[in-house]
């Protein structure tokens, strides 16, 4: 495990430092109404003045400054110190106040039980082997009722050829396996170069939420596919696969599961 998470953070220190895809920062046109730029959705339960929000593995000086520039408190957990610089840097530029942390997402004990109303995680799971370990350090710390918006890498999207043959987009990795899948060496939109990354299942990603004490309110599969892209484009691929699937939970007092136990309900 710490030599994935080592592998991953010197994989994203690099992108940072060189301005590659997906660590790009805020820009004016989203400060000027920052809560319509990260509540696309209408997800987030009414403002966020004085709310206490965890933007998990979401450094990059993006989410974390839009969330204290709505008038969040934001604590920003991510284990890539470049990433977590941005953050420092856009919040001096703009004159806000967060929290950063180096850490992993799925090793979380300097935060304190129930102290969030709210996290969001954008992409990044994939980069760790075990979704429990995430998912439960998560419900540790949100408060009951409190909200846990995130977005994770479709299963098909890691298992499927990055381009296309004569056929087809071909399905080249297993679906249980319990390793990362090999790394890409090209760039490619809908994965990050030389990283490693996991397979989660359906099971563990939607079933995973359950178990560890939310209830799922909504599910949303971003559009980015474009029947008229040039095949092997990210635009094309994602027209065959759907890249990404966006999640709206909220903590509950008990498991879904223990729920339907105390009732009685038999699960199969």
């Amino acid at each position: 495990m710490e030599i994935t998470q080592d592998h991953n953070r010197r994989v994203w220190d690099e992108r940072a430092r060189h301005g590659l895809l997906h660590t790009r920062t805020a820009r004016d046109d989203e400060f000027a109404d920052p809560l319509k730029a990260i509540n696309g959705r209408g997800w987030i339960d009414g403002g966020l003045e004085d709310k206490r929000v965890l933007c998990l593995a979401g450094g990059g000086g993006l989410q974390a400054p839009l969330y204290a520039a709505a008038g969040a408190k934001v604590t920003v957990v991510d284990i890539s110190p470049a990433m977590l610089e941005q953050d420092k840097r856009v919040a001096r530029e703009r004159g806000l106040e967060l929290q950063t942390i180096a850490a992993s997402m799925d090793d979380l004990p300097m935060l304190a039980d129930a102290s969030f109303d709210l996290v969001t995680q954008p992409v990044s799971t994939c980069y760790v082997p075990s979704l429990a370990k995430v998912y439960d350090g998560i419900a540790r710390v949100l408060r009951v009722g409190g909200q846990y918006l995130s977005q994770h890498k479709q299963p098909l999207n890691l298992q499927a050829a990055p381009t296309p043959f004569p056929n087809g987009y071909a399905v080249t990795e297993g679906y249980y396996a319990t390793g990362p899948v090999p790394p890409l060496h090209g760039e490619f939109e809908h994965r990050e170069k030389g990283a490693l990354e996991f397979v989660h299942r359906w099971e563990e990603l939607v079933g995973g939420l359950c178990r560890a004490g939310f209830v799922i309110e909504d599910v949303a599969e971003p559009r980015h596919g474009d029947p008229a892209a040039e095949p092997g484009t990210f635009r094309h691929r994602s027209q065959y696969i759907p890249p990404y699937v966006a999640i709206k939970a909220r903590r509950v007092a008990t498991p879904v599961l223990g729920q339907a136990a105390a009732a009685g309900i038999v699960m199969p």
